[in-house]
């Protein structure tokens, strides 16, 4: 096995930043309009209770569930319940990860994603079966191959369960949700290789095409839909019939959409993310929140000029599909980095710059001084930067913002200032010691 060696020789690096200070900064609360639901699982099970016609279908049948790798709020718990029900109802119920190439493309690494979402056979009550074997089922009218799992085809019916939301690549009436899931997800490995060699255009009306040809041929009873709201809290759950999917999942999108959490500030000298990975977005860090996207297809709503992340995640294991959309990195976070997880991601996709490699700084401190020392404007020292600092883009209930932006804060009402000034800490290492 080959390895990857570095020649940077870090204090002739910081000899071009050291007269870069990074300014005083303010922790802010966001506030979003959040509807949510108190119980998620008790209307998860009102909702399948009031498709009782549906259920008694179930009686006597081997059903496959359908669950994602997806970090969605309350996963576990939806599967626990979908199994608890499916068996109140004769059903004899299986779970398999409908995840396309994630998990490193391996029926292993894919049922250990779903057992760190919490989804285990002694917690479900429920075989998890992980096999990446699937069937050509048919193709579309381009010429491109429809693949489908062989353990949902060989079931008597199948649900499925993924949260509806804006994708990371692409925009349409449908974009990640359960049309997605049945196509990707489903389709494995092999699949999701296949859509993704399609490229970016006219995604969306494609996996309709394909998901068109999937319930035709495949036993898919119905989809439970999840909606989340700013606060990563689920905020709508909806059972949709097999037949209603198609009518259903582009409006719940719509409404996912203005659910999204977002930037409350624009035109930025600097984004900082304190940590990504593959459990908070698919894309690492979602470019819904950054304003910078891997696809050619879709623009964003926030200008940013230079980008610092600082960590990987613990559950993305060294995932770090997204780095490439970072313009500086510290060493720590090369140090995590297993690029063969993100080679085999970026392969699959057909998307290459999400694993590119960033500019590698020797610590935090060095990092975010590059990023403002770079950041295209005529701030020379990093008084006048305008900068935001995020804990990731799942999480933007509160951020740190520059001095420069404080005004700003001030006029816009769902922003309050919670405390400051602060100046970031570093120990002797120049890792960031300020945190949430």
């Amino acid at each position: 096995m080959g390895y990857l060696e570095m020649k940077l020789d870090f204090n002739e690096v910081e000899r071009f930043i050291g007269d870069v200070k990074i300014p005083r900064m303010y922790k802010v609360r966001q506030h979003f309009e959040a509807p949510k639901l108190e119980d998620p699982v008790a209307a998860l099970e009102s909702e399948l209770e009031n498709n009782e016609e549906l259920l008694k279908t179930l009686k006597g049948k081997r059903i496959c569930i359908a669950c994602g790798s997806r970090g969605i709020r309350n996963i576990d718990l939806f599967a626990i319940k979908v199994v608890e029900v499916v068996k109140k109802y004769g059903g004899d119920p299986f779970i398999i990860p409908a995840m396309g190439s994630h998990g490193g493309a391996t029926p292993e690494g894919q049922k250990r994603v779903l057992e760190e979402l919490g989804i285990t056979e002694e917690r479900v009550g429920a075989p998890i079966i992980s096999n990446l074997d699937v069937e050509c089922i048919g193709e579309t009218a381009e010429g491109f191959p429809v693949y489908t799992s062989k353990d949902a085809l060989n079931s008597d019916g199948i649900i499925l369960l993924n949260r509806v939301k804006p994708h990371t690549s692409f925009r349409g009436d449908i974009e990640s949700g359960l049309i997605k899931m049945a196509v990707i997800g489903l389709g494995k490995q092999k699949g999701a290789d296949v859509c993704h060699k399609m490229g970016f255009q006219n995604y969306a009306e494609r996996l309709k095409e394909m998901a068109r040809i999937i319930i035709a041929r495949v036993p898919i009873v119905f989809g439970v839909a999840l909606v989340e709201n700013s606060y990563d809290e689920t905020a709508l759950v909806k059972v949709i019939p097999q037949d209603a999917i198609f009518s259903e999942e582009p409006r719940l999108l719509e409404l996912a959409k203005g659910y999204m959490p977002k930037i409350l500030l624009d035109n930025l000298d600097v984004l900082i993310v304190d940590e990504i990975g593959k459990d908070m977005s698919g894309d690492g860090m979602d470019p819904n929140v950054t304003g910078r996207f891997a696809s050619e297809y879709v623009k964003g709503d926030l200008n940013v000029n230079r980008i610092v992340t600082l960590r990987l995640t613990e559950r993305t294991e060294g995932n770090a599909n997204g780095i490439g959309m970072a313009d500086v990195i510290p060493k720590a976070m090369l140090d995590q980095i297993d690029f063969t997880k993100g080679y085999i991601n970026a392969i699959t996709a057909a998307i290459m710059n999400t694993v590119k490699l960033p500019m590698v700084m020797a610590n935090d401190d060095a990092a975010i001084r590059c990023a403002i020392k770079t950041a295209n404007n005529l701030d020379f020292t990093g008084e006048k930067s305008r900068i935001v600092r995020i804990k990731n883009t799942l999480s933007l209930e509160y951020i740190y913002v520059s001095e420069s932006l404080l005004e700003e804060v001030k006029a816009i009402p769902n922003l309050s200032i919670v405390e400051g000034p602060i100046e970031f800490e570093f120990d002797e290492n120049g890792q960031l010691l300020t945190w949430w």
